[in-house]
């Protein structure tokens, strides 16, 4: 009975939020025709204000500032979104086949104010949608360029995954990954990072992405009697896989690619289940070739890809106290304040 009332819930809340969308994209249409006609500009937004609240006191949503946003929501996508094309069953208006009016307006006004393109739009909408993010969530995966990261590394899936896993899984790894929430102070090694890493084990998770399970770190393997440690192992429950991380402080050499290919075989010898499908490995490095990684994955039967990551470095105390001041660079200047 509960679940019931909660199922209704939902339905009625996403079709008031269709309603809600639908009627913003409605006041922006209007708002453009009438400045296409009118020589008036933003006094039109001001004066549509003024008689919307006049009318309808009890209505939220009709301050200039929001009319604005109406405005480029409707310039933004055009009549590209048909709201007179909803769905009776499902309460959906469609870009496409993107369901624009599933996310709260607050959420369409960061991706239409930040996106470059509809198509980059559209992306971030899917994405939403799929991890449920907040709005803070949805900023953060804008400012990271996000839609230009997914799926950019570089692996060899196509060779050693069947479809549709392949691209599910090439879809699944970035390049580079932004590390913004670390702060490291040099020298630092690869140690340093992943215990900084679980213990922002969330804001990890978050820029890894949807599916990952994290099992553990310094992940304990025993192969012909010789202990082995894997840098990070999660559990991927989308790919039903185990996936291995190993970080590296420096740049990629093919190096790397052979000695994950033996880790791999040891998890899937030691730990995967019969049911799960084959173990994927990823290689975060500072910098790579993307030619001479893709020449040291192309002959490897095992799944991985390679990846930059990024970070925020601190400065050394000792270094801090020998950089000039701001009065110090100002002086240099001729005394222009830079500030």
């Amino acid at each position: 009975m509960i679940d019931k009332v909660k199922s209704a819930q939902v339905k009625v809340a996403v079709r008031v939020n269709s309603g809600l969308i639908a009627f913003y994209w409605e006041l922006g249409k209007i708002i453009a025709t009438k400045q296409s006609e009118s020589k008036w500009g933003d006094k039109i937004i001001e004066q549509l204000s003024k008689d919307l609240h006049s009318n309808f006191p009890e209505l939220k949503g009709l301050s200039t500032s929001n009319l604005k946003y109406c405005k480029r929501f409707y310039t933004f996508y055009g009549e590209n979104l048909d709201f007179e094309a909803i769905e009776p069953d499902k309460g959906r208006s469609l870009i496409g086949q993107q369901p624009v009016d599933q996310i709260p307006w607050g959420h369409n006004i960061i991706i239409f104010t930040k996106a470059k393109s509809s198509k980059e739009a559209l992306f971030y909408i899917q994405q939403t949608i799929e991890n449920n993010w907040s709005r803070d969530a949805l900023a953060l995966q804008i400012k990271s360029d996000l839609y230009k990261r997914q799926g950019k590394a570089t692996t060899n899936f196509k060779n050693t995954l069947p479809l549709p896993q392949s691209d599910l899984a090439a879809q699944t790894i970035k390049d580079p990954y932004i590390f913004d929430f670390l702060t490291l102070t040099k020298p630092y090694n690869e140690r340093d990072i992943e215990d900084q890493l679980v213990e922002h084990v969330t804001k990890f998770l978050l820029e890894l992405g949807k599916g990952f399970a994290f099992i553990g770190k310094q992940y304990h393997l025993e192969v012909a009697d010789n202990d082995y440690y894997l840098d990070l192992l999660f559990y991927h429950v989308t790919l039903k896989c185990y996936v291995i991380i190993d970080l590296k402080n420096k740049k990629f050499i093919p190096e790397y690619a052979g000695k994950m290919n033996f880790y791999l075989s040891a998890v899937d010898s030691s730990i995967k289940n019969d049911d799960d499908n084959a173990t994927i490995g990823i290689l975060l490095c500072r910098d790579k070739n993307s030619i001479e990684a893709e020449f040291a994955l192309r002959d490897i039967n095992k799944p991985m890809g390679v990846s930059e990551f990024q970070l925020t470095e601190i400065l050394p105390k000792d270094l801090q106290g020998s950089l000039p001041t701001i009065e110090e660079i100002e002086k240099e200047f001729g005394g222009k304040s830079l500030r």
